[in-house]
C-alpha cells in the first residue's frame, strides 16, 4: 500500500462511488456484562431471518467475541486487510442464517489512531468489498473509548443496551453525554435488556429519561424490551444463537419483534446511506465532524 496514495482524492472519489444503500446501526452499552455482544449477534441472526444482507463488524479490538460466542473459526482478521495481505471479502466468516462477520483484529490497535495511508486502505477495502450488504450492525467496545465514539457518531443509529442495574444506568448516561455533547448524537435507542417484564423494562427507560431529560439535550426511544431468560445462557454454551436454538423463548421474541423494527427503519437519503459515507464519517476527527454546527 503507498502511503501517499491521493489521499485528498479519495473522499472526492467516494462521494461518486455506485454502491448499494447499508443501512448502518451501532450497538452499545455503556459497560461490559450488560449482554451487547449477545444482543448484537441476535438481532443480526432475526434480521437475516427476515431476508436481509447482514454483516456484523465485531469492533470490540480488544476482544474478538462474535467469533468465539458461536464457535466459529477465524482465519484472518481486520488486521491483515489494513497490512494488504487480504481483501475484506477473504476474512469475512458466515455465521447462521447466512450473516457475515468481520472479526475484529486482536490486539488493541485503535482504528481510530490508523495512519492516513491505513484510513485509504480501509475505505478502499470497504469500497472493493463484493458481498453485497443490507444491514451493517457494529458491536461496539464496552466503555466510553474514542472508538467507541467514532463507531456510534458515524452511524445512522445508535442502539443503547441496558440492564437494570445502577452501573448499567450510570454508564448508559455518561455514554449519551458525551456523544450528544462532542459528536452531534441527539437520538438514542434504548434496549432494556435481562428484565423480568415489560413493566421493570418501561421502568428502566423511565429511570434513565428521568436523568436525561434534566440534564441532556437528547432524545430516547424504548425500541425493545428483552426478558432475563434462563435459555440464553443455554444456547451460550453450546455455543448458538438462541434465536436459533431456542426460536420460541421470550428473548427470541423480543428480539424478532426488534428485528421487524430495524427492518422497517428508512435507510437514510443520499450519500449517508452509503457505506463509504459512513467510514469517511468514521474516520474524520471530531472536529471536521460536527455537521455544520458551531
Amino acid at each position: 500500500m503507498h502511503s501517499h496514495e491521493h489521499i485528498d482524492d479519495q473522499a472526492a472519489g467516494l462521494r461518486t462511488m455506485k454502491t448499494n444503500m447499508v443501512k448502518v446501526i451501532a450497538i452499545t452499552g455503556g459497560k461490559g456484562g450488560v449482554g451487547k455482544t449477545n444482543v448484537s449477534i441476535n438481532l443480526a441472526i432475526a434480521i437475516a431471518q427476515l431476508g436481509k444482507r447482514v454483516m456484523v463488524l465485531d469492533a470490540d479490538l480488544g476482544l474478538a467475541n462474535c467469533d468465539v460466542m458461536l464457535g466459529l473459526r477465524v482465519q484472518k482478521n481486520l488486521s491483515h486487510v489494513l497490512s494488504g495481505e487480504a481483501e475484506l471479502d477473504d476474512i469475512l466468516i458466515e455465521g447462521p442464517a447466512g450473516i457475515k462477520i468481520i472479526p475484529a483484529t486482536s490486539g488493541s490497535q485503535n482504528m481510530t489512531e490508523l495512519s492516513p495511508a491505513e484510513h485509504a486502505g480501509l475505505i478502499r477495502a470497504f469500497s472493493e468489498m463484493k458481498t453485497r450488504v443490507d444491514v451493517l450492525l457494529i458491536d461496539t467496545a464496552a466503555g466510553i473509548s474514542d472508538m467507541v465514539m467514532s463507531f456510534s457518531r458515524a452511524s445512522q443509529d445508535v442502539l443503547v443496551v441496558v440492564c437494570d442495574e445502577p452501573s448499567s444506568i450510570t454508564d448508559a448516561y455518561a455514554l449519551m453525554k458525551i456523544l450528544s455533547r462532542d459528536h452531534d448524537v441527539q437520538r438514542f435507542k434504548i434496549i432494556a435488556n435481562m428484565v423480568r417484564s415489560l413493566r421493570e423494562g418501561q421502568e428502566l427507560f423511565a429511570k434513565l429519561t428521568r436523568v436525561t431529560d434534566r440534564f441532556l439535550d437528547v432524545n430516547l426511544e424504548l425500541v425493545a424490551t428483552i426478558p432475563y431468560d434462563e435459555n440464553v445462557r443455554k444456547a451460550a454454551r453450546k455455543q448458538r444463537a438462541f434465536v436459533e436454538a431456542f426460536p420460541k423463548t421470550g428473548a427470541s421474541l423480543a428480539v424478532k419483534s426488534l428485528a421487524m423494527k430495524v427492518s422497517k427503519w428508512p435507510a437514510p437519503p443520499g450519500a449517508s446511506g452509503h457505506l463509504e459515507f459512513f467510514l469517511e464519517q468514521l474516520i474524520l476527527p471530531p472536529d471536521k465532524n460536527q455537521r455544520g454546527l458551531a
